[in-house]
């Protein structure tokens, strides 16, 4: 494939460069916290950065790699927001990708943190960085989740809050790093599109209840079953961690606690199957 992008920096090829030897440390979160920077590959993610204008510091692309005919096109609103531009050799993206095919696209982009002040609940504008706040004009509708530890886990989480119109997720005691490389793949990009905050539980909590937001918190010890519970209003979905499920104190302080049935032998779902459950019946009561 032929293709001619301007203005770019310069063509790597050695496996040894500077460059390329910075884009595989920061597949650690060491490396990302240090510089405050995370890397998102792939036309699909790197796209839905730019259309949320998400800046990009830098973009590395291989045209032996492109999978389709519009990554030209894409480096150059790359270009033109002001990413700097590298490519590479087909051996040196090979050593920088993380996935398995890649499709000749990279970028490195800067983090961002925003705080629950960040969050305008109360007119659901936009405040603070990164994605915005949806100005719905709706009773918030929130996503909370307790030290989520799977990457992959912590993508489709955030694929099924933009699915369902979440307005933000928070994370309480997060364990898995938001800028994962794989939790940026599983969101598909949608990281980008959906506001994200880090905080610690009883902050969370007391924040909620300043707002007026009731908890509803999932666990199978509880008779109360998602679907016969009152998912309305302003409504702050709770769900815990893979193993241990939510916290003792959520199981206290939530406003009402829900369980979906479970048939079989087992007592639980993955916590991301079991979000995308409880978020589209809120969704169904809502749209109601």
């Amino acid at each position: 494939m032929c293709l001619v992008v301007s203005p770019v920096t310069e063509k790597i090829t050695s496996l040894q460069n500077p460059r390329v030897k910075q884009l595989v440390r920061l597949r650690e979160r060491r490396e990302r916290d240090e510089l405050s920077l995370f890397l998102v590959e792939g036309y699909r993610e790197v796209r839905r950065a730019l259309e949320k204008n998400i800046a990009l510091r830098e973009l590395y692309f291989c045209p032996d790699w492109f999978l389709g005919e519009n990554e030209p096109a894409l480096i150059e609103q790359a270009r033109a927001a002001g990413a700097q531009l590298f490519e590479l050799s087909k051996d040196a993206f090979a050593k920088v990708a993380y996935r398995e095919r890649p499709d000749g696209l990279l970028a490195v982009v800067p983090q961002w943190k925003r705080s629950l002040a960040d969050l305008a609940v109360a007119g659901l504008g936009e405040a603070g960085p990164g994605p915005a706040t949806p100005a719905t004009g709706k009773a918030p509708f929130l996503l909370v989740c307790e030290s989520i530890e799977k990457p992959g886990n912590l993508g489709t989480i955030l694929r099924s809050a933009d699915a369902a119109g979440c307005d933000a997720l928070i994370l309480c005691d997060a364990v898995t790093d938001l800028f994962n490389p794989n939790v940026v793949r599983a969101s598909t990009g949608v990281l980008f599109s959906v506001p994200v905050v880090v905080s610690d539980t009883a902050t969370v909590h007391a924040w909620l209840k300043q707002k007026g937001i009731r908890t509803a918190a999932t666990t199978p010890h509880t008779p109360n079953l998602y679907t016969q519970t009152d998912l309305r209003g302003p409504l702050a979905v709770v769900m815990g961690s893979e193993q241990y499920g939510l916290s003792a104190f959520w199981m206290k302080n939530a406003d009402v606690l829900v369980r979906i049935p479970m048939a079989g032998q087992a007592d639980s779902l993955n916590v991301a199957m079991a979000t995308i459950i409880t978020l589209f019946e809120a969704v169904r009561q809502r749209n109601g």
